[in-house]
């Protein structure tokens, strides 16, 4: 293995709906102004709390919970509260859910909400999660990458190749993950009320969560067939930009986030979009669950390379919302003791590795209801 195997940047992005002291939305404007660590999401009772790279997951857990320490006393102040829930609270109207109010050079972002708002409706964007960073160092790159090969093109390669083996394994992070099966009847009708548990561990990762209206097929050969693929479903109007593409990763550029920057400048980091807020974490993550992220990606690197046909394609997304169920396939249980065993076996080396796996192992192990990793559904 390579000595830099472990290194990297980390960040995380967590999103968290503002609530009153009755747990309604509240109705008052983000009291963060421009921050760019302290911003908005769909809506502007949404906060997303914006970690910088980090040199590891506890300084990013770190950075994440000062974040979270003077959102808290900002809203204290108020008498307002963070919803650490990834389902939202009661809600009576849609009037509620006001779309982020982005003003001047960004009034563009306000532009696309409206314009999200008219095709999948205000109650979907609320759902709220963690969207986990990863770059590997550029010791592992310079170590992994051949001698006579482009630096930046042997990236984007290596890149591309774990997003293919993200994509076909998402389903795992969903079913160890999962941490909302309950929601307000008020998600299904607005005005109706009451607590339903549902058939999800994860209502954001099934079905009903963040999807386009059909599966994109994209064209993972190289970087520029990969955009060149998502640019055509913009021009064609079937989406607004890269960012409707509603795929639980994402391959980020550096400097600005746009399709044209990562078509320019390369991939700098992997992003995964599927954690649930864990409402019995305090900064509604758990360590472990992000330690294991980072494992696997690890070990995926390992695995062949494929050929990530369309029927591929379109079968990773079934199964991602199959791991969403309370009770997923029976194959994809077995599925997962698999990978966990090979990730034993690859990190045998690694005591703290075997920790991490041992703990997600014990969640695999749990009841019927196991895919849920909070202790809210156990009590």
């Amino acid at each position: 293995m390579s000595s830099h195997l472990f290194e990297g940047k980390f960040g995380i992005e967590r999103e968290t709906l503002r609530v009153d002291s009755f747990g309604r939305l509240a109705q008052t404007p983000h009291p963060f102004g421009d921050d760019p660590h302290i911003t908005r999401d769909f809506c502007e009772n949404q906060i997303e709390l914006v970690t910088p790279p980090c040199g590891s997951i506890a300084k990013a857990l770190s950075s994440l919970g000062e974040l979270d320490a003077h959102v808290r006393k900002v809203l204290a102040a108020r008498g307002e509260y963070l919803w650490l829930y990834s389902n939202p609270p009661q809600i009576e109207s849609e009037d509620e859910i006001p779309i982020a109010a982005f003003t001047g050079e960004q009034s563009s972002k306000r532009a696309y909400r409206e314009y999200l708002e008219q095709k999948y409706g205000k109650r979907l964007m609320l759902f709220s999660g963690i969207h986990f960073n990863f770059s590997f160092s550029d010791a592992f790159l310079d170590e992994m990458k051949p001698a006579h090969e482009n630096p930046q093109c042997f990236r984007n390669a290596l890149y591309l190749r774990l997003y293919r083996q993200l994509m076909r394994h998402s389903w795992l992070l969903v079913m160890l993950t999962a941490a909302s099966p309950f929601y307000d009847a008020s998600l299904d009708k607005i005005g109706d009320h009451g607590i339903i548990k549902s058939r999800y561990a994860s209502m954001r990762n099934s079905e009903r969560g963040y999807w386009n209206p059909s599966v994109p097929i994209l064209d993972h050969r190289n970087l520029k067939s990969f955009t060149d693929s998502i640019r055509t479903y913009i021009h064609t109007g079937t989406l607004h930009s890269a960012s409707e593409l509603y795929l639980p990763i994402r391959l980020k550029p550096r400097g600005e986030n746009s399709l044209e920057s990562l078509a320019e400048n390369g991939v700098d980091h992997i992003e995964l979009r599927m954690f649930d807020l864990n409402p019995a974490a305090p900064l509604g993550m758990d360590a472990r669950d992000l330690q294991f992220a980072h494992l696997l990606m690890l070990y995926l690197l390992t695995l062949p390379d494929f050929d990530f046909t369309p029927d591929l394609q379109r079968k990773a997304v079934r199964d991602h919302q199959n791991a969403a169920l309370l009770k997923p396939d029976a194959a994809l249980t077995e599925q997962a003791d698999e990978i966990l065993h090979n990730m034993e076996l690859y990190f045998s080396a690694y005591e703290d590795a075997q920790s991490i796996i041992a703990s997600e192992r014990q969640i695999l192990s749990r009841s019927p209801i196991y895919s849920c990793s909070c202790s809210c559904i156990n009590q």
